[in-house]
């Protein structure tokens, strides 16, 4: 596997032409049992500005998750003592950190396990490098993360009794705190974007992804799952999420939610 990574690596002057100001000292805690990978991921991503911090079993990562603020997390799922997905349950008890996970399991209901837990993205261990930084960057990016971030979207969005604050990444329900996921966070808000209006699948996938890659169509019901959840929202009665059947799903309009 590390073998596999290392022949993937960059040249310098390719690291440079991709190179971008967003990355400047962001934390990465990277937390993954194969020392030789864990290096070879530190040296590739230290290209790019991020400060790489690595953590090699759940207990010792946990330990550094209390004792610091990261930017992102990279957990591998398979892992000794503790997995991946145990590790992941404990982080979201405290944290909505984004988390992305690395993982040689192909089975479809392994990577739900994850994305119900509350992973924002999946990458498989065959991954070359340069997918590592696209989608570190990309999950960055949708939760705000980016240190050269701009000022634009600082609007509220208000749907009824849902208020959405772009400007802290927040969302409250008649003034009580949600607890989302960054994933969960920017569906909300593209849906809340186009309140009264129907989102297909596909469409929700490419905007709270920011690019086209393989995901499965079932993550996205998945979040909307969880994000339903805690808005305490019936789908047989909705009042914020509607399903259209072999379509997508509406965030109702003001008028309809605020019920």
């Amino acid at each position: 596997m590390a073998l596999d990574f290392a022949r993937n690596l960059m040249t310098q002057t390719e690291t440079q032409l991709l190179a971008d100001d967003q990355s400047a000292c962001q934390g990465i805690l990277l937390v993954d049992d194969d020392t030789m990978f864990c290096r070879l991921i530190n040296e590739y991503l230290t290209r790019y500005g991020y400060a790489v911090t690595l953590a090699h079993e759940g207990p010792s990562a946990l330990k550094m998750m209390a004792e610091s603020t990261w930017d992102a997390v990279i957990l591998d799922v398979m892992l000794p003592q503790m997995d991946g997905f145990e590790i992941l349950r404990k982080i979201r008890e405290t944290s909505n950190v984004p988390v992305l996970m690395l993982t040689a399991l192909s089975d479809e209901t392994d990577r739900i396990v994850g994305l119900e837990i509350g992973a924002d993205d999946y990458i498989p261990k065959s991954y070359s490098p340069r997918e590592l930084l696209a989608r570190l960057k990309a999950v960055l990016r949708r939760t705000g993360r980016t240190a050269s971030a701009g000022n634009d979207d600082k609007e509220e969005i208000v749907v009824g009794s849902l208020k959405i604050s772009q400007a802290t990444h927040t969302a409250r329900l008649n003034e009580t705190a949600l607890v989302l996921t960054p994933v969960e966070y920017h569906l909300l808000v593209v849906l809340a974007q186009a309140a009264g209006r129907i989102k297909t699948r596909e469409q929700l996938l490419n905007e709270i992804r920011d690019r086209n890659y393989d995901v499965f169509d079932r993550s996205i019901d998945v979040h909307v799952s969880a994000l339903r959840r805690k808005l305490g929202d019936d789908p047989k009665n909705p009042r914020f999420i509607r399903t259209v059947r072999s379509v997508g799903y509406m965030l109702m309009p003001p008028a309809e939610s605020a019920r």
